[in-house]
């Protein structure tokens, strides 16, 4: 793959959250690209970006589907992600790092050079039918949306949801996608047999910040329908207003919350701001373009809240952060999901998990 020059980023790129292709952690060696006032740039080359960067899919076989964690501030064991990078762009998705692990940027390319686990429904079928496998609920697009744009063409996902109906296999979603609900005649009755409950993640209710930040993502007003439609339907469905971010949308906890309430959410949770690894620049970089008159001071709030870094990945500390501003949050959300009467999710069932008879295989008679 040819190493891509990364250009200052000078400003935003329509449609996409992040402005460059900040280059990965693993990379041996980048290029830094600057303008020496010629622009005698060649309009063939390809190695700076484009103005508007087109998206590509990579279809690949995945050798395992279902991953573990241990992690103490997660609430699941395994999850399952169909896709690697996301199209909704979001500029602070947590995930981005992880495209260093391919030698891709955490910018530009998280969000235009995805991969198609196209195997995904063989493979959860053949580990849910190993012998010794414990059953627990399973969390789906946790780490990229399960419910991106390309899941409309290639339906992974809903595959997936038709393995785990078969296994009578609880599992919980996660998305900010209005997408979830071309399956809820797979969900709903999935949610009858206590199998499925669902978060939709709102950022804000700003059409045009959102515009900015997460830029291929469904508008707020359709998210809260979204909401809205799984409630109706008999899916647990609760909010998480994620990533809460100082100075920008942290003043929105209340009304977000508020209108999930209204739309049908049984639950509540919320995230701060996190920056690991390469998210840091890529964050910087967009405050820098579309507010630079408060940069510096939403920075010194993170800080404040990440033990004088940009980022603590700390255990117990990464979700909410810590010190007073962090303290803050804490008790605003507390007192507002008590107001509203939050009255939370119910359990998943594990106990109607079993394997399926193999296709064409016949039942002992006597």
């Amino acid at each position: 793959m040819a190493t891509k020059a990364r250009a200052p980023a000078t400003a935003p790129i329509k449609g996409r959250g992040a402005a460059s292709y900040v280059p990965g952690r693993y990379e041996a060696t980048t290029i830094e690209a600057c303008d020496d006032g010629w622009d005698a740039r060649d309009p063939g080359d390809d190695t700076a970006p484009a103005p508007h960067p087109d998206t590509r899919v990579h279809e690949e076989a995945a050798r395992g589907i279902i991953s573990r964690n241990q992690s103490p501030d997660l609430g699941f064991d395994q999850s399952i992600n169909p896709y690697r990078g996301c199209e909704h762009g979001c500029v602070y998705c947590y995930a981005r790092p992880s495209h260093a692990w391919v030698n891709l940027s955490p910018g530009l390319d998280f969000e235009t050079r995805l991969f198609a686990k196209t195997n995904a429904a063989e493979r959860l079928r053949a580990e849910l039918s190993r012998k010794g496998y414990r059953c627990s609920p399973i969390a789906l697009g946790v780490n990229t949306d399960a419910y991106q744009p390309i899941e409309r063409r290639y339906r992974i996902t809903r595959e997936l949801i038709e393995v785990l109906a078969e296994f009578r296999h609880p599992f919980r979603l996660v998305t900010k996608s209005a997408l979830v609900q071309r399956d809820l005649d797979l969900l709903a009755p999935l949610a009858a047999q206590g199998l499925v409950n669902a978060h939709v993640s709102v950022t804000t209710l700003d059409n045009r910040l959102s515009a900015r930040m997460e830029p291929r993502a469904c508008a707020p007003h359709t998210r809260l329908r979204t909401i809205r439609a799984l409630a109706d339907a008999g899916v647990p469905v609760g909010v998480l207003v994620a990533p809460v971010v100082p100075a920008i949308t942290d003043h929105e906890l209340e009304s977000i919350l508020e209108a999930a309430h209204e739309a049908g959410a049984r639950a509540a949770g919320y995230a701060l701001l996190r920056l690991p690894h390469e998210l840091g620049e890529i964050w910087k970089e967009w405050l820098q373009l579309h507010f630079p008159d408060r940069a510096a001071h939403v920075m010194s709030l993170v800080r404040q809240m990440r033990g004088g870094r940009d980022y603590d990945g700390g255990f117990g500390r990464r979700m909410q952060g810590q010190g007073p501003f962090a303290q803050l949050l804490a008790q605003r959300f507390a007192r507002t999901r008590r107001r509203l009467g939050f009255p939370g999710l119910p359990p998943l069932d594990t106990s109607a998990f079993g394997v399926p008879p193999a296709p064409g295989a016949q039942g002992q008679l006597f």
